[in-house]
């Protein structure tokens, strides 16, 4: 992959859709206990209709040990509390929906934030997934800074360890780009080739400012050093409870910049959960009293 992304031709994918065999058991105190661990884990809280989600994501982590009842694999995690299995369980109930420049009316104001400052600039990006989004955050920031990355960094982080993979690697279908200007595009993408063909990589440039590390949210320490001249944490919190998003946002106030950005997602209205942050613009928040 080293050839500048040229204007494409014509791009389409299709996916298959698995059928869901019914060959494992999962009772309704499986199905209770299961919605109690991941809350537990991750602050999580799934809803009575996200039975059949739960089956069909954790049966291929019961075909894998050769088990036919969740209450054995079940029976395995807590026997075992720090079994990497755990990990496998908690990627395996994330929900990674994300696109690049999603929510597309925050990054005009993020640049505009980013363009004032004279100093570097710092984003943290608190549920970064398959990557679409601190990439997105780093292409802006690049076009700023008039490609000085070296103004800008982006910690990225989520709890979801196979996630991160896929964002550590950078590498995305064509139709993944399909909706991104084709400057963009020439600047920040490598179009592969041979192999790669029909997919494309975010430019070494950008892709070295994003640093991704794992982070549960629920954790004790963040081990995060430092402000932030913003922090992204869009559409995490309609998947915690009230008390746990309260917690979390707390937990922002100190690690931002006295006059430091907070994006949360469209249907997320943090200023009903905390006193800590007042709204600036469409789900964009200041520190209060700023």
């Amino acid at each position: 992959m080293n050839e500048p992304l040229a204007p494409p031709g014509s791009w389409s994918t299709s996916e298959g859709i698995p059928s869901l065999e019914r060959d494992l058991l999962l009772t309704e105190r499986d199905f209770s206990r299961i919605r109690q661990l991941i809350h537990e884990r991750a602050g999580i809280v799934l809803a009575e209709h996200k039975r059949e989600m739960v089956y069909s994501r954790l049966a291929k982590r019961l075909r894998h040990h050769g088990l036919t009842r969740f209450s054995d694999y079940l029976e395995r995690l807590e026997r075992r509390p720090d079994a990497r299995e755990w990990e496998a369980f908690t990627n395996a109930l994330t929900t990674n929906l994300t696109a690049f420049f999603r929510e597309a009316h925050h990054f005009p104001l993020l640049a505009e934030h980013a363009s004032g400052r004279t100093g570097g600039y710092r984003v943290w990006c608190a549920a970064a997934s398959t990557g679409e989004e601190p990439y997105s955050i780093a292409m802006t920031l690049s076009d700023v800074f008039s490609g000085n990355t070296s103004k800008f960094e982006v910690i990225a982080t989520d709890i979801d360890t196979d996630a991160l993979a896929r964002a550590r690697a950078g590498v995305y279908s064509i139709e993944q780009l399909s909706r991104l200007d084709e400057g963009l595009k020439r600047r920040h993408f490598l179009r592969g080739k041979g192999r790669h063909e029909g997919m494309a990589r975010i430019h070494p440039e950008v892709s070295q400012r994003v640093a991704f590390q794992s982070l549960n949210l629920l954790a004790p320490s963040w081990g995060l050093e430092g402000k932030f001249d913003a922090i992204f944490c869009r559409n995490v919190m309609i998947y915690f409870d009230k008390p746990t998003q309260t917690r979390i946002l707390e937990r922002f106030a100190p690690l931002l910049k006295p006059d430091g950005l907070l994006f949360a997602g469209h249907s997320e209205n943090f200023s009903q959960i905390s006193d800590a942050f007042r709204l600036r613009g469409q789900t964009v928040y200041r520190l209060a009293g700023r």
